[in-house]
């Protein structure tokens, strides 16, 4: 007899802490939530750039500054969403099947 667990025994379904895909999926998370705020603040202050601006007059850097955190803000959120949806799914898929 063997002290080695099978296939099925190796791992226990319930321990997240063992199964490699759970823990990249986790760091992939935590990522996808720190861009998400990041982008989310980025747009934040081009609307408030572009409220400064037009209270007190477009001028060429203004307008730069509105366009150049307005498009890191995008850049940052859409992936960051999409990603952030696919995590949400695949753990919900794990609950369903029982892993």
């Amino acid at each position: 007899m063997s002290n080695t667990p099978s296939g099925s025994e190796a791992t226990s379904p319930r321990d997240a802490s063992l199964d490699p895909v759970r823990v990249r999926r986790a760091v992939i998370a935590k990522w996808t939530l720190l861009a998400n705020r990041v982008g989310y603040l980025f747009v934040a202050l081009a609307m408030a750039l572009f409220f400064m601006a037009f209270l007190f007059g477009f001028t060429a850097v203004m307008a730069t500054m509105v366009i150049v955190t307005f498009v890191i803000g995008c850049v940052l959120l859409a992936p960051s969403i999409i990603l952030g949806y696919g995590i949400k799914a695949a753990d919900r898929d794990d609950r369903e099947r029982g892993l």
